[in-house]
């Protein structure tokens, strides 16, 4: 089973939430299997990677080649910055 490894969120336009609310909850699909770290701080990056807050994961589900997190967000950064 090919598998992908993940320590950042990475969502594009359409899934990524706005308006970023402290403790708001969202759902995002992503293709594949992937593993990430459950109850941590992940950031959260745009699809231009540019982090913008930390959520922690509360629910990951494999299925059908997809990968749907459940997520909170934590901290909301004042500004955000470039990782790549």
């Amino acid at each position: 089973m090919p598998c992908q490894v993940n320590s950042i969120v990475k969502l594009n336009g359409v899934e990524f939430p706005s308006p970023l609310k402290l403790n708001a909850v969202h759902k995002a699909q992503k293709s594949g299997y992937r593993i990430f770290p459950i109850d941590v701080p992940l950031q959260l990056v745009d699809d231009a990677w540019r982090a913008h807050a930390n959520v922690v994961i509360i629910q990951l589900t494999w299925a059908n080649q997809q990968t749907v997190l459940e997520f909170r967000i934590e901290r909301i950064y004042e500004h955000f910055f470039a990782l790549k």
